[in-house]
């Protein structure tokens, strides 16, 4: 009976026959475009699809690189364990998209940047570039082997598929469409992964209306057991989610990611206006507000199910990311293909998430290590050099899968990986976008101390996790389990559980709680106040108000703000920008566009 426990059924022949043929059909989008673009095997073509793009399929593969696998499996997780105050997150997707869209975008756009971390070496030097692509090639490295092992995980959990053999055939199948496709390809298939992501949390939704008799009786089971209370103001920095944590330390969260991000910015970036690159980020916007709303409805349907029987509670599944997993099985086993269309729509948002982060590392590595010293390769060396690092990459991610496997919660675990790097990188970017003051020297300073700082909370945040009081876990009960197993299932326990970092319980150090019990949701935060305060007080030391005049290109002007021009300013920008390559470089035509060029003629730009 569903929602008593026990074992649940396993895959159907049509589950694998809808889930292979969602793999191949993503694939064949990377074949296509690969053909499509064949005499165009530019560099700007692989990695910015020809600055072509427009705003509606960026948006959806903004939405669908970071609500990848982890949304699936770890947000409805989050909703069942806490409730719904992670869709408060709403408020962070909207401050992100304004921030982001009228700071950032307009900035980078006039600089005609590939590498976000061309800015940089602009603003303040090239060994703070080479500094702060080497943090998001780490970052992303391991935040890729997370979003493999999710889904992975999930597999296991519903088909006893072996947890190795799926972790590397979904880095095969990234690396097959990333090497042959580029920037086009990613996006495209991102635009049907985001389709069947939808799709799977719709299905897990309507099915369980019908068995509980609406949604209204969802919603009703979900007060009653304390599933909706969102708005806790309480201002204590320790507690993991309140409305202070998620909307003031989300949205920093979520601005490093959308704002600085190589895999973020390479997509707006690629978008043949400045209109368009604005509007891909507020469309955006409505998708990420989609999204986590299925998320959370799906727990919440998760937990009328489950509301008499905890599956973990149970011993049914090991641990909560497999919760959904057991749930489909569960309540859509006798709908063949169903299933499987679940588990598509994990396994989508996890190719799109991959491959996403392939093609921003080939592009940081290319742009910010290679063609620096080897300035006279020929297209075709270039063209090689894309696809083999594609593959290096992906061989890269799938290793770091193992990495992932021994840091918990992957939802938690992937956000936080986000705060610990990615809020000192944007301390320094607005260091450099905000104060003419601030220096090298205090940039550097600023980033490595925030750096520093973020690293300790968070390892020993993941050495020492934060007890109940400060994680609010809900009640659950077993009273309504049946864990008799009928005799027609067989048992879907995953043959490989995830391992993870030993609590040292009994040695407590004195910061475990108070210092590494800080919400993962202040880690950005911390890092962001650290680089700037630190950096500006370092650069006035060191002579930061005494520099050269620096180009007004390189801050945020008031008219970068709500200014939507879709056919005027943005397009005379980036046409300088290629006629400029185009006089200076050669044999390189768009393949490279050379730090000196750029800097030159930032002054001519700025009057267009």
């Amino acid at each position: 009976m569903v929602g008593t426990g026990g074992p649940v059924p396993t895959f159907s022949v049509w589950d694998y026959v809808v889930f292979f043929g969602t793999i191949v059909g993503t694939a064949g989008i990377g074949l296509f475009q690969a053909i499509r673009s064949r005499k165009e095997s530019s560099t700007e073509e692989f990695l910015l699809g020809g600055r072509q793009m427009t705003a509606i399929p960026v948006a959806m593969s903004l939405t669908a690189s970071f609500m990848s696998g982890i949304t699936v499996i770890g947000t409805p997780a989050e909703a069942y364990r806490f409730g719904i105050a992670f869709w408060l997150f709403g408020f962070s997707y909207a401050i992100m998209s304004v921030v982001t869209a009228e700071i950032f975008v307009p900035l980078f756009y006039r600089l005609g940047i590939t590498s976000a971390y061309e800015y940089l070496e602009m603003r303040f030097s090239r060994p703070i570039r080479i500094i702060g692509t080497s943090m998001y090639i780490i970052q992303t490295a391991l935040y890729t082997g997370l979003v493999i092992y999710a889904p992975a995980l999930a597999l296991n959990q519903i088909t006893g598929l072996d947890l190795w053999g799926v972790l590397v055939a979904t880095g095969v199948v990234c690396i097959v469409y990333c090497t042959l496709g580029g920037l086009k390809a990613v996006i495209w298939t991102d635009v049907l992964q985001m389709v069947i992501m939808l799709a799977g949390f719709v299905a897990v939704i309507a099915r369980g209306a019908v068995l509980k008799g609406g949604l209204g009786k969802i919603w009703e089971d979900a007060s009653e057991g304390g599933r909706l209370v969102a708005f806790d103001f309480d201002p204590d920095p320790l507690k993991r989610h309140t409305f202070w944590t998620i909307v003031v330390g989300g949205s920093i969260m979520w601005v490093s990611i959308y704002s600085i991000n190589q895999s973020q910015v390479q997509r707006y970036i690629s978008c043949k206006t400045l209109g368009h690159a604005k509007m891909s980020l507020y469309v955006n916007m409505v998708g990420l507000w989609t999204t986590v709303s299925l998320a959370m409805f799906s727990g919440l349907t998760m937990y009328s199910v489950y509301k008499d029987c905890d599956p973990i509670s149970n011993g049914d599944v090991a641990t909560s990311d497999q919760m959904l997993p057991y749930l489909v099985m569960d309540i859509l086993a006798d709908y063949p293909g169903i299933p499987g269309l679940f588990v598509a729509a994990a396994y989508s948002g996890t190719l799109s998430t991959v491959s996403s982060s392939i093609n921003a590392l080939v592009a940081v590595t290319v742009e910010d290590f290679i063609f620096p010293v080897f300035k006279n390769l020929t297209a075709k060396q270039i063209t090689w050099m894309n696809m083999g690092l594609s593959v290096f990459f992906g061989a890269l991610c799938i290793g770091m899968a193992g990495v992932a496997s021994m840091m918990g919660s992957v939802l938690q675990a992937a956000l936080s990986i986000f705060g610990m790097i990615s809020g000192p990188l944007l301390g320094l970017y607005l260091l450099g976008m905000l104060f003419r003051t601030s220096n090298s020297i205090g940039g550097i300073v600023g980033m490595l101390l925030g750096l520093v700082l973020t690293l300790w909370v968070g390892i020993g945040a993941q050495l020492y996790p934060p007890g109940n009081d400060k994680t609010n876990p809900l009640s659950f009960n077993t009273t309504n389990c049946n864990v008799k197993p009928p005799t027609n299932f067989t048992t879907a326990l995953p043959s490989t559980s995830p391992a993870t970092l030993t609590t040292l319980a009994d040695v407590r150090p004195p910061l475990a709680d108070s210092w590494y019990s800080l919400s993962y949701l202040y880690f950005s935060v911390l890092g962001t106040l650290v680089t700037i305060v630190s950096g500006l007080l370092v650069s006035i030391i060191t002579g930061g108000c005494k520099q050269d005049k620096l180009s007004s290109n390189l801050f945020v002007r008031r008219s970068d703000l709500l200014c939507f021009k879709f056919r005027t300013e943005s397009k005379k920008v980036y046409m300088t920008e290629k006629a400029a390559r185009d006089d200076n470089l050669g044999v390189h035509n768009s393949a490279y566009t050379d730090f000196d060029v750029k800097m030159k003629n930032l002054e001519q730009i700025s009057k267009l």
